[in-house]
């Protein structure tokens, strides 16, 4: 129990401050922070073997091989790769399947008749969020492939998901079990009282956040003035610079310090009743650096004044591989649950090679007849050696050590342990990508590859499940912190805060958790397209856009523009139709341009005469003087008449073959342009213009 000199109270104003610390005094801060490192201690011991047995694990599947002294220094040993070939085969399936760039988030609506704007609004949500984690949290798919593939190992893995204040969005941080120690009698993260994170924070991590009144003020502070101090080896991971072949430097100015960040409960106020707070310290000082609330004032249940219940806000998410059968809140791993058989296999093999070290050297007991000079002789080829003795006395003198014979049980042991490990791992031949044999029909295969699949299929529910809590979270924190109104993308897309005030259960990973391999996906997808092609209800455009992102097909919104939105793909058939007959069409499209340009040389010599006729009829029209000549006058203007009559046929036919040819040209029978215009008058200047005999048309033409 804590015997503070001040009472912190637990109202709205300090659940909303982002420090608690300046309400304390030193000696109050002191106790503070020894409170928080014996918790931490007490937990880290608690899980001491756990950790011990991970770390075998790990070594295992990084094959890292120590140096053994038995039988002989320096003997075989070997590492056989069961936890490494069972780990990464997960993560190679898991991977891809669960992390689908670019859409990772989707916002689900349930209902078959939601709303148009219920619709919009959880395609918002769902694009917004994709963007987040693939586009602005940058950091986040390659963590999450960390965590993939650490979870197979150790079994264990924790996403930590908060608002940064210094990135302006929410982002998700991915935790090692090794550095996230819990209370030995907690039973699941929501529960647990007291968790600890490490953290380790550089120098100037610390001074930014002292500046920015996030932590209490240390500046001034002789630890950190000093040179940050190492702690145990054991915890800042001497089993990892073994297994990566780095050793700790001498600690300096750039040495990081370890902090460790508790998230527990405490009775701050003295009345009987544990509050949730943060509190993070320094691991050697055990100097306080922040001390905060963890919650929000809507999640505190009161009466009349007095505290009923608080909900915490939980940051850490649970990422567990197979549930450890006996209940514990560590999960299993390859790397713990093949480990035994691992470390079988490693001997057996070693045992055989160690054996065939023994048969190839040379070895046994010397007799006191043999005349030999002591040392160590060293044989090559074509090469003899001499001694005091003779042949006779070396053979009575020198008797070779009995060479070790491998019973062949040694052989049939080693290959039922690798045939059980595989069959626990799933890692058969099907599933590492090798031929079962050439005679295998290939539904025996698939049926092969879709039983050796079904020890992931609970394990890619899991981690669906786990992803869908984390999204949650990020959920909400976007609830409270996303700005009224935000752009994002290419400025074409947008949010606005009041998207996110729907219930956060629906939010979920765009991933199918019955989907365990692309092939799946991809059969899914194609049995989906043949039902949608021969039963009505589909929505085709959403079925093809699925097929298209199943086979992974990039620029899908530029390659397929939906129906109705690109003209349909002409007929075969009617191809080759056409190429046969276009020889035909060029020379009907010669005849008819011979045809027009005969008719406009026709109309030019109609014209010229006209004009001729009307200059004789005016000169005969001044010398007229009797009846002789007002005939003749009349028989002029009936010759005219005649002409002109002839040239409104030409013009007639001309205007029809224009038509034609325009319609030909558009590819319309209805005799209008696309903007419902009528044709003609533009290509007939054109041709006009493009035709000989044109330019001297009559006045009176077109």
């Amino acid at each position: 129990m804590l015997n503070l000199k001040a009472k912190l109270s637990f109202n709205k104003d300090s659940v909303s401050d982002p420090d608690l610390c300046d309400r304390f005094a030193k000696d109050d801060l002191e106790r503070i922070g020894a409170l928080v490192w014996e918790s931490y201690d007490k937990d880290k011991r608690s899980r001491a073997k756990w950790e011990r047995r991970s770390e075998a694990g790990m070594n295992l599947a990084m094959q890292v091989a120590e140096v053994k002294t038995f039988p002989w220094h320096n003997c075989a040993n070997i590492k056989f790769p069961l936890v490494t070939v069972a780990s990464l085969q997960y993560h190679a399936m898991a991977f891809p399947v669960l992390v689908d760039p670019p859409d990772v988030v989707q916002y689900r609506v349930i209902g078959p008749h939601a709303k148009s704007e219920v619709v919009e609004r959880a395609y918002r949500v769902g694009a917004h969020m994709s963007y987040q984690r693939i586009e602005e949290d940058r950091p986040w798919m390659g963590l999450h492939d960390r965590l993939i593939l650490n979870n197979s190992i150790i079994g264990t893995t924790f996403k930590k998901s908060w608002m940064s204040p210094e990135r302006g969005y929410p982002v998700s941080e991915t935790v090692l079990a090794k550095d996230l120690v819990m209370d030995y009698y907690a039973k699941s993260v929501e529960s647990c009282l007291c968790k600890t994170q490490i953290i380790p924070l550089h120098r100037n991590e610390i001074y930014e956040r002292c500046v920015a009144k996030l932590f209490r003020d240390v500046r001034q502070e002789a630890w950190f003035a000093a040179p940050a101090k190492v702690p145990s080896p054991d915890m800042q991971g001497a089993k990892q610079n073994q297994r990566q072949g780095t050793s700790e430097p001498v600690a300096d100015e750039l040495t990081p310090f370890t902090c460790l960040e508790q998230h527990r409960w405490m009775d701050l106020d003295g009345d009987g009743y544990m509050e949730p707070y943060v509190v993070t310290i320094e691991y050697n000082s055990k100097c306080v650096l922040r001390l905060v609330a963890r919650t929000e004032w809507d999640d505190v249940e009161q009466d009349g004044g007095k505290i009923l219940r608080i909900r915490s806000t939980e940051y850490f998410t649970k990422y567990g591989f197979i549930p450890s059968p006996d209940g514990g809140i560590y999960d299993v791993g390859f790397g713990i649950l093949l480990g035994p058989l691992n470390e079988s296999t490693n001997s057996i093999i070693n045992q055989m090679v160690d054996a065939g070290t023994m048969r190839l050297t040379a070895g046994g007991f010397l007799g006191r007849g043999a005349k030999i000079r002591g040392g160590v002789y060293q044989f090559s080829p074509f090469a003899w050696t001499r001694v005091d003795s003779t042949g006779d006395d070396l053979s009575k003198s020198m008797v070779p050590m009995p060479k070790p014979e491998m019973a062949p049980e040694m052989f049939q042991l080693l290959s039922l342990i690798i045939n059980y490990t595989n069959r626990i791992s799933g890692a058969n031949d099907t599933m590492v990508g090798e031929n079962p044999g050439q005679n295998t029909p290939a539904e025996t295969h698939r049926r092969m590859a879709e039983q050796g699949a079904r020890i992931y299929s609970s394990i890619f529910k899991r981690h669906w499940e786990c992803m869908q809590e984390e999204f949650r979270k990020l959920y909400i924190l976007n609830a409270m912190h996303l700005p009224q109104k935000k752009s994002f993308g290419s400025k074409e897309g947008w949010i606005m805060r009041e998207d996110y005030l729907g219930d956060p259960s629906d939010i979920a990973p765009v991933a199918d958790p019955n989907i365990t391999s692309d092939h799946m996906k991809q059969v899914q997808a194609q049995m989906l397209k043949q039902a949608a092609y021969t039963t009505q209800g589909y929505d085709l455009e959403k079925v093809e856009r699925r097929y298209l992102k199943a086979f992974k097909v990039d620029g899908i919104d530029e390659i397929y523009k939906g129906p109705g939105k690109v003209p349909p793909l002409p007929n075969p058939k009617v191809m080759v139709e056409q190429m046969k007959m276009q020889p035909k069409m060029e020379q009907l499209k010669l005849d008819k341009q011979e045809m027009l340009m005969n008719y406009y040389e026709d109309r030019r010599i109609n014209n010229a005469k006209i004009i001729e006729l009307e200059a004789k009829a005016a000169l005969e029209m001044e010398e007229a003087g009797g009846i002789k000549e007002g005939h003749r006058i009349a028989a002029f203007a009936a010759a005219i008449g005649a002409m002109k009559a002839h040239d409104e046929h030409l013009k007639s036919m001309i205007d029809q073959m224009l038509k034609h040819m325009e319609l030909e040209m558009e590819g319309k029978e209805d005799g209008s342009s696309p903007d419902g215009t009528r044709v003609g008058g533009v290509v007939g200047q054109h041709l006009q213009q493009s035709l000989p005999g044109a330019a001297s048309a009559a006045p009176g033409g077109a």
